[in-house]
């Protein structure tokens, strides 16, 4: 990304991008198997909870449709894996990876998967963000 050019080189100066835990949300925020949506910069993310305490993120953008929904699908599992549905076109997919594991007959597409953490209360997301 460029950010401005220096002028006794007219070279480009960039913005370095660092990974780094970010703060999301209270985990109390969350209920068990319903999934929550938050804006993370840009990126719009589907939070779920799982019966096990594991906190998965996901994109809340269904890649068929276009529409920020993915929240709002119907969490189960899939031969052991946790999965969600989607309430548009109703493509399953898997909580951990974000592959889809039931294309209805189309295309087989993913979700962005970023990995999530919980630290007391504290839900937290590893992203990159610009230094």
């Amino acid at each position: 990304m460029t950010l401005a050019t220096d002028a006794a080189t007219a070279a480009p100066i960039t913005a370095a991008l660092i990974t780094t835990w970010i703060p999301v949300c209270r985990l109390d925020d969350l209920e068990i198997e319903r999934g929550r949506a938050a804006l993370v910069g840009d990126d719009q993310i589907a939070l779920f909870l799982t019966h096990e305490g594991r906190v998965h993120a996901l994109s809340n953008v269904d890649p068929y449709s276009g529409a920020a929904v993915i929240s709002r699908g119907i969490v189960g599992t899939r031969a052991g894996a946790p999965t969600v549905a989607s309430p548009m076109y109703k493509q399953v997919f898997d909580l951990r990876t974000g592959a889809c594991l039931d294309a209805q007959g189309s295309d087989a597409r993913s979700l962005r998967v970023w990995p999530a953490a919980v630290d007391g209360e504290t839900v937290l997301l590893r992203c990159e963000v610009t230094a």
